[in-house]
């Protein structure tokens, strides 16, 4: 040992074991204190603790010297704070169930991000684009985990959440909480958005066929030195903790299961592929064994997974005698064969193959749709209720609340039920003694429970009784009896049983509450508040589901109002025909609406107003998801109600900013433009951004005929356009007195935002303002300096050409912009020419040869009936004409750059030429050759086969210029026709290469 280390060695040795306070986190770091803190027997903190703790410390935010809050810095502390997560989340072995049982949403979105980057993962690149197989194998692996959290997420954010008890209100508490919860639904929103993509990372993750690799604490430590010190170490395959791809795929296989079984609630078809992968797993499971490292499956969870398939997805050859008793359960309740669900029910009984909580469940489920006011599933409850009572007396437990309750007016019919389920239920010869003693037993208490001495007589003179009960228990039963009262009159009341006694309040309030959480009958709602009211006063039962939202702007007024059961019902009314809206359970909705406005028109005007306005939201919305899609116009009720609302003026009627938005939409959705730039007062101009914006976009639409002097409107737009994408700087004055350009955000002079911008434009439907948005914007893309590859759209020319001050304009912002109009506007018309020309525009500026391809046929195919007629010019211009040759030669496909050098205006001999004379064309070259109708190319074909010896290709080129209809001396329509007839083959032999 140097004598410089044996120093070093005594220096450290004589440290203090705790660091100081103030660097804690760096000493962990570069002491390696913290494996040693995390190899201890019960760390305290826990790893995820300190998951939690090194998050939160490289979070913070900062304050400037202007006391202004600033984003945490990109400093070494907080790299390091990150760094030392990470390390904690590899010696976790990144195991996802561990994370997602201590770690909230927000902080372990915000550690698998940090993976993400430190794995070397393209910012503001999607998963879904990157090529798995050929990424290091650290970097897949950090994708796969990011996207199996992203979906796991979401299956378990459809969960039902049971609420907390709210403890003694604490403000500080309660904003965390409530920031926490906003920061949760905004992650879930994005990770909902991109729900797609990440199945599809997952799928593909499913055709990888080599092992993946993990970070450990060690290439983590490789990832923090200098790039020169690691040597591409991390990147090779052996780095890290190894996954091998069985392990991978079942993980893979199960967590996708599980999000096609949760889509499987809306569309039933994708069950079949939650099945595929259920028994995927399963299999995978029996491959592996007990070796697994990283392969952690909940194995009860996943049988109760592959049953549930099992029942939702039915073979096409299967027959009543193969299916299980799920399956026949679950086809008698989809197709309301309720009988056969109590025969299956008390066959059940005998054999004890359903569990006990699926035959609840389905009892539940009755009990729901009963309450909804199907009066006639009363009599089936209380019959599905009987069989599960009988099988819980025969297997010991007590009798259900829900029996008493359903028993409390027994009847003729009701006992003879019984007495068929009880005698049904038991096999007498076989049965065990116990089983015989329970029933009897239930038989006698039923009998004791009983008012009417003629039901007590049809239970005691029945089979089963006579022979489970001894003589002498009948007799100490019929002196029970009389016990009840001293005279002969039976009919007088007995005493009561145990199991007449009634339930408790709290078990009471309990199911009220479940009641009104299920029940969207307004005077249903009404009526269990008026029992849960007279039952507590000191409870608020608005807030007893957190499902039931209001905006903000309405709550504070709603909660106002001093009548608890007031408050509670306008409340509880409008959360729930604001959920049946955004569901488009429209017939509800406005049931909830019309019972809420009727209340609270007694009492508050202001509250009056706002349900008005959002039935008037609500018939906007009816009208556009039912007739309106069929291109049906609105009545003329309506549109003067919308008319109305625009012009409101009533003072302290809280607004709601959807509402204005979709009122403008539908004027534009329905072209009534004249309203908007003549008859739209001033002052509304003024005080609502979109009825200014409204009013433009009509103006440029009833302008646009007209001679381009006469654009006004559309100037003005303009302006307004980019003041909204512009932004502002804030500068800072260094030490050396440089002023420095230091952050940019939105503009605050533009009408809105971009955002809220974007928000409007998806609610338009009407073609040409969406096509005059879209060429607005894609102009303002253009106008940059740098641009390469110009995008075209229809009618570009009505917008100016330049902008003053280019460099306040965020074209970032207005790119993704494009890209986000273009994809909204094809998933309104997918048919539409100009705006498939747009797409082709953006992915050849991006480079994306093979997809601008794609959507340059695909415009032409749309309006020419597949090929079968000619492409109109103004579709296929010299310039979309000149980019798809230059696809095709990017892709190396020479001899269909030769081809489609003949649709140009004039024929571009020099690139034709120079394309045939490359030798390695990935397309399919001499089977082109019966596509090519100029004479000029065919020849030099035949020359350059010549040139070259190749004889098979050149005979095949002077068969094609052999063919009569190419000689030169024909008549001119002739020629025309022979070139159309090829165009059309070679245009339809492209689309089925590249759609």
């Amino acid at each position: 040992m140097s004598a410089e280390a044996a120093d070093r060695e005594a220096a450290t040795s004589s440290r203090p074991c705790t660091p100081p306070q103030t660097c804690w986190f760096e000493f962990l770091l570069e002491e390696s204190l913290l494996e040693k803190h995390l190899r201890k027997p019960c760390p305290d903190p826990a790893p995820v603790q300190l998951i939690v703790q090194f998050l939160e410390q490289a979070s913070k935010p900062s304050v400037n010297e202007q006391n202004q809050v600033q984003p945490p810095p990109d400093n070494k502390r907080n790299r390091i704070l990150k760094l030392l997560a990470l390390k904690v989340a590899a010696y976790l072995k990144w195991d996802l169930d561990i994370l997602e049982k201590s770690l909230s949403v927000p902080v372990l979105n915000m550690l698998l991000n940090e993976l993400l980057c430190i794995s070397k993962v393209p910012p503001g690149t999607k998963h879904v684009d990157m090529d798995l197989a050929t990424l290091p194998p650290t970097t897949a692996m950090a994708i796969l985990l990011y996207n199996r959290w992203a979906i796991r997420t979401i299956v378990q954010s459809s969960f039902p959440v049971k609420q907390a008890k709210p403890g003694p209100p604490q403000l500080s508490v309660m904003n965390q909480m409530q920031q926490e919860k906003e920061l949760t639904e905004n992650i879930l929103k994005v990770l909902k958005e991109q729900a797609a993509d990440s199945i599809l990372v997952l799928e593909a993750a499913l055709k990888l066929n080599k092992d993946l690799y993990v970070h450990t604490m060690r290439t983590l430590d490789l990832l923090a030195m200098e790039p020169g010190m690691v040597n591409g170490e991390t990147e090779s395959s052996t780095a890290g903790l190894k996954v091998r791809t069985e392990e991978m795929q079942c993980q893979v296989c199960y967590d996708l299961g599980a999000a096609y079984f949760q889509q499987g609630s809306t569309n039933s078809a994708v069950y079949e592929n939650a099945r595929e992968k259920f028994f995927r797993t399963k299999e995978l499971i029996a491959e592996i064994g007990s070796l697994s490292l990283h392969c952690t499956i909940d194995e009860k969870r996943l049988a109760g997974y592959c049953q549930a398939c099992d029942v939702l997805v039915l073979s096409s050859d299967s027959t009543s005698q193969q299916l299980t008793p799920y399956s026949q359960v679950h086809i008698c309740l989809r197709s309301g064969s309720y009988q056969e669900v109590i025969q299956i029910f008390i066959e059940d009984n005998l054999t004890l193959s359903l569990p006990v909580q699926f035959r609840q469940s389905v009892l539940r489920e009755l009990f729901q749709k009963a309450q909804q006011g199907n009066e006639a599933l009363d009599e089936i409850c209380f019959k599905v209720c009987a069989c599960n009572t009988v099988r819980d007396i025969l297997e010991g437990r007590t009798i259900s609340v829900q029996f008493n309750q359903l028993f409390l007016r027994p009847n003729k019919e009701k006992i003879d039920f019984l007495l068929e389920v009880c005698s049904r239920s038991i096999n007498l010869e076989k049965a065990s003694e116990s089983l015989k003693g329970n029933m009897a037993a239930f038989l006698k208490n039923v009998c004791l429970g009983l008012d009417d001495l003629q039901y007590v007589f049809m239970i005691s003179s029945h089979e089963l009784f006579i022979t489970l009960l001894k003589d002498e228990e009948q007799k100490l039963l019929v002196d029970q009896m009389r016990k009840r009262s001293p005279r002969v009159n039976l009919c007088i009341k007995p005493v009561t049983s145990f199991y007449d006694i009634p339930a408790s309040a709290s078990v009471n309030i309990g199911q009220l509450e479940h009641q009104l959480i299920l029940s969207v009958d307004p005077w249903r709602i009404r009526q269990i508040l008026i029992e849960l009211h007279g039952m507590t006063s000191d409870r608020q039962f608005w807030t007893v589901s957190n499902k039931w939202e209001v905006p903000s702007v309405y709550s504070g007024v709603i909660l106002g109002i001093k009548d608890n059961l007031t408050r509670d019902l306008v409340y509880i009314l409008m959360a729930k025909g604001l959920h049946c809206s955004t569901v488009k359970d429209f017939s509800h909705a406005k049931q909830l609406f019309a019972a809420c406005l009727e209340l609270v028109t007694e009492f508050s005007p202001k509250l009056r107003q706002v349900m008005l306005n959002e039935m008037l939201l609500l018939d906007i919305h009816t009208h556009e998801a039912g007739t309106g899609q069929a291109g049906e116009r609105p009545p003329s009720d309506l549109i003067s109600r919308v008319r109305g609302y625009l012009e409101m003026r009533l003072p302290d009627i809280p607004l709601r900013q959807v509402i204005a938005e979709e009122c403008v939409a539908f004027m534009l959705n329905w072209r009534e433009n004249e309203y908007l730039t003549l008859q739209v007062p001033a002052f509304l101009l003024q005080s609502n951004p979109y009825v200014k914006l409204g009013q433009l976009l009509a103006a440029t639409c009833k302008e646009l005929p007209g001679p381009k002097e006469s654009r006004r409107t559309a100037k003005d737009l303009w302006e307004v356009v980019v003041q909204i994408c512009s932004v502002s700087s804030q500068h800072k004055r260094g030490n050396d007195g440089r002023v420095s350009l230091i952050k940019q955000r939105e503009s605050t002079l533009g009408i809105m935002y971009r955002s809220e911008l974007l928000s409007f434009i998806k609610k338009l439907r009407e073609p040409l303002v969406l096509t005059i948005i879209l060429s607005l914007f894609v102009k303002l893309h253009n106008v940059r300096e740098d641009i390469v590859n110009d995008i075209t759209a229809e009618h570009i020319s009505i917008w100016p050409s330049s902008i003053p001050n280019l460099q306040s304009v965020d074209f970032e912002a207005v790119a993704i912009t494009v890209k986000e109009l273009v994809r909204y506007t094809l998933s309104i018309n997918p048919n539409n020419h100009s705006w498939l020309i747009i797409q082709a525009d953006i992915y050849f500026a991006t480079n994306q040869y093979s997809a601008a391809l794609h959507y340059y046929l695909q415009a032409g195919a749309v309006c020419s009936d597949f090929f079968n007629k000619a492409v109109p010019p103004d579709v296929y211009t010299d310039q979309v004409i000149k980019r798809m040759i230059k696809c095709c030669s990017l892709l190396n496909c020479h001899t269909q750059v030769a081809i489609l050098c003949q649709f140009l205006r004039e024929i571009d001999y020099k690139t034709a030429f120079k394309s045939l004379q490359e030798q390695n064309s990935h397309d399919a070259m001499d089977s082109y050759y019966d596509y090519i109708w100029d004479v000029t190319i065919l020849e030099y074909l035949t020359y350059l086969h010549h040139k070259r010896g190749e004889t098979d290709k050149r005979q095949i080129a002077i068969k094609a210029i052999g063919q009569t209809e190419l000689n030169a001396s024909n008549p001119e329509e002739v020629l025309q026709l022979a070139a159309q007839r090829r165009k059309k083959k070679f245009l339809q032999a492209m689309a089925k290469l590249y759609f």
